[in-house]
Formats: structure tokens, sequence, C-alpha cells
């Protein structure tokens, strides 16, 4: 028998009226009000499938084989994988079917943690303090506002709607700035106003800064000041301030939870490539340091061009697609149109609010989407069947992810 792990509820109205939950009786009917962890532990239970839930911290030593239907690098691979190696008797091997990742990708995310695992250089804790001057000088908040939340937060007879309030002057500041400068970008594409519309796209892109720097600080802080006491209660203070407003500070996204109701499973392909042997041995990369952050840097505006994508693909598609295949499908179908010299030359030609009415623009575009099919099935079923997500793809495309430039750089270089 199989159970189902997830968290929260999921609303899909060809399914059934109301919303399912992990506990209810569609979805697990044998659970009957038991932790589903306890009940995968019985002998009533083989299969156990997830999404993001029981990726990390889910010791169970019966679990003998994995199969994985989504992208895993990095620590996130180690840890998802590792749910297996746990030693139980009988239990003489493990296995997994892998359907999405690369092999060598995996062996250099394990060969990081095998024996040990070293760092390549020091931490400097005085990144906290380099972070927080930086925040405060942006003055979207004072030190009265931040005092006002630490003391409804440390006092125990607090209640939510007493942190609401203290948290609502900054909160509305910030979101309406976005707001604002949202508003103005439209505008200043309706009237071909290239340089007002740079300056609201630059103003976006530093709240979206913000918002990561502030969450990058409490991160820092959390765990340096487990090994280096900072003697000093106003960084402690930016930390208790900084970790709720982060989550507060939901910047352009206008729909909450999934909808499923849009999903169909029209068909699928399935390709042996084969078992890999990945043996451990060799040189592993070192881990890298905590490193300054939000200097504001080239990499960092990059780092918000690449949130930004993230945050208008995610109201186009719906259904379990991660952020990484949401980046690699908008970069995939970016390579396909910068091979095109048509589009080069008519970039380089015209300014970005011509090249985007262009009709070659529009049909290359979709011959991209349809070459990517094989590889992005579910995104490119989608985007074929729908006339908004194509017109958000192409806006994500010429805004964030800079397809316009790209094509005047490469003419360029064609030219020299």
């Amino acid at each position: 028998m199989t159970l189902v792990a997830f968290s929260g509820e999921v609303d899909d109205e060809e399914s059934g009226p109301d919303p399912f939950t992990e506990a209810g009786q569609t979805m697990n009917p044998g659970l009957r009000g038991r932790d589903i962890r306890e009940t995968f532990n019985t002998t009533d239970y083989q299969i156990l499938l997830v999404a993001n839930k029981f990726q990390t911290g889910f010791d169970q030593p019966l679990l003998c084989g994995m199969y994985v239907d989504k992208r895993l690098a990095g620590i996130q691979a180690v840890q998802t994988l590792s749910r297996l190696n746990r030693a139980h008797p009988g239990k003489d091997t493990t296995y997994i079917l892998d359907f999405v990742n690369d092999a060598e990708e995996v062996l250099a995310a394990f060969r990081t943690y095998y024996e040990t695992a070293e760092l390549e250089a020091v931490t400097d804790p005085n990144i906290v303090f380099d972070l927080r001057a930086k925040l405060d000088a942006l003055g979207f908040y004072d030190d009265y506002e931040v005092e006002r939340v630490v003391k409804v937060v440390m006092n125990a007879s607090s209640t939510n709607g007493d942190l609401a309030g203290a948290f609502e002057p900054v909160v509305d500041r910030l979101l309406k700035l976005y707001k604002a400068a949202q508003e103005q970008l439209a505008l200043a594409t309706a009237q071909k106003n290239e340089k007002d519309a740079e300056t609201a796209q630059n103003e976006m892109n530093g709240l979206l800064l913000f918002k990561a720097d502030i969450a990058s600080y409490v991160r820092m802080y959390t765990f340096l000041s487990q090994i280096f006491d900072y003697g000093n209660t106003d960084i402690e203070k930016r930390a208790i301030f900084f970790k709720p407003l982060a989550r507060l500070l939901d910047f352009g996204r206008e729909r909450v939870g999934i909808d499923l109701s849009q999903v169909e499973l029209t068909h699928h392909h399935l390709a042996n490539k084969g078992a890999k042997t990945l043996p451990l041995s060799g040189e592993a990369e070192k881990l890298k340091p905590m490193m300054e952050s939000g200097a504001g840097s080239i990499n960092e505006k990059e780092k918000a061009l690449l949130r930004e994508i993230i945050e208008k693909v995610n109201d186009l598609f719906v259904g379990e697609i991660t952020d990484d295949d949401r980046l690699v499908y908008v970069n995939s179908l970016k390579s396909k149109l910068l091979a095109s010299d048509i589009l080069v030359q008519q970039a380089s030609n015209n300014t970005k609010t011509q090249f985007s009415a262009s009709p070659d623009l529009s049909k290359q575009f979709l011959d991209a989407v349809i070459d990517a099919l094989d590889v992005y099935n579910a995104m490119g079923e989608q985007t074929l069947n729908s006339e908004r997500v194509q017109r958000g793809l192409l806006e994500t495309l010429l805004g964030p992810a800079q397809l316009y430039e790209a094509l005047r750089a490469r003419g360029t270089e064609m030219r020299d």
C-alpha cells in the first residue's frame, strides 16, 4: 500500500469540492489519526510518495529504494539520497532510479562531504556588521521600528495582532514602493520611455535585493553567533526584526497556494539511461566560507534578476515544478532564440519596444517552445495551450532574462 506525504492543503475542484490534506480520508485513509512516520513504519505500507517533505531529517532504516523525479544538486542531493543510508537487519542493498539528474553532478555533491569536508578560507564574522550598516543606510526602517517589533516578540503575552501592528508601517511602506515601481514600469513601457522603465526596474530590483539581504543577515547571524560573541544587542535585534520581515515582504505575488485544477496528464515517455556506478574516490571541492553579502555588486544584481524571473514564472505554471526547472526552462528558450540571426539583426536595428512587437520573435518563440517539448514537457504543454503563459514568458525573456540586450551584444560581437 502507498502513503502520500505533503504539508498544508491542496485545492482541486475537479477531484473534489473540499481541500485535500495529508490526514484526509481521500489521500491516506489508513492513517486514522496516526502520525505518517509511525504508519509508514508498519508492514502495511511499502511506498511513500513525497514532494519536498521528508527530503531531510527523515530517519527510516527500512528505506531501500528511491525513485527520483525532480532536480537535486549540492547539499540537497546529499541530504535527500542519504535517506537510504540507514542499516537494518536483512537490508543488504539499496538502489536509486533517477529520471532527472546527471550522475556526475550527484557524484560531485557527495565528494564534497565524503570522508572530510574542508573550508577553503576562513569566514569573517565582521560581515554581519557590514551588512547591518548597509541595510540601515537604505532608510527602509528606523531604530524605533526595530525596537517596537523586538518588544512585541520578546513579550510572552503578545498576540499575533500585536506583531502585525508592529510590522504594519514597515511592510506597508515597502510593498507600496514595489507596487509604485511596478506601475511606473508598466506606464513607461506603454509610453516607450526606456529611461523611466530602466529606473523603475532598478527600483524593483533594489527591493528584491533588500529582501534577499535581510534573509542573508538572519542566516549569517544565526550561524556565526554560535561561535562568536558579538556583544552587541543591536546586532541581535536586527536578526529578530529581519526574520519575520523577510516572510512578510511578498513582492509582486497575487496568487496564494497551488491551483492544480488546470493540470491534466496527457502522456509520458520513459527511456532507460542505464545504471551508474559512482565511485567516491578523487579530489572533492572544498566548501566555500561565508563571504561578503549585500555588496550590491554585479553578481548580486544578477541574483536579483534570477529571483525576479522565478517570481514572474511562478505565476505562469501550475503543478510541481521547481524553481530550478523554471530557470532552466527560461534559459533554454533564451539560448534557442539567441541562435537566431534574424532576431540578432532585428534587435540590433530596433528599439526594445519595436523589437518586442516583431512577428518573427513570436514565431521563433513558439518554435523554441516546441523544440523543447521533449525535455520540458509539462511547461511546454502549458505554454502552447495558454496565450497568458506565452505573454508572460515573452515578458520575462524581454525583462529580467534580458534577451534583447543579449541579442544586441551578440550582434556587436558578430560585427567585430
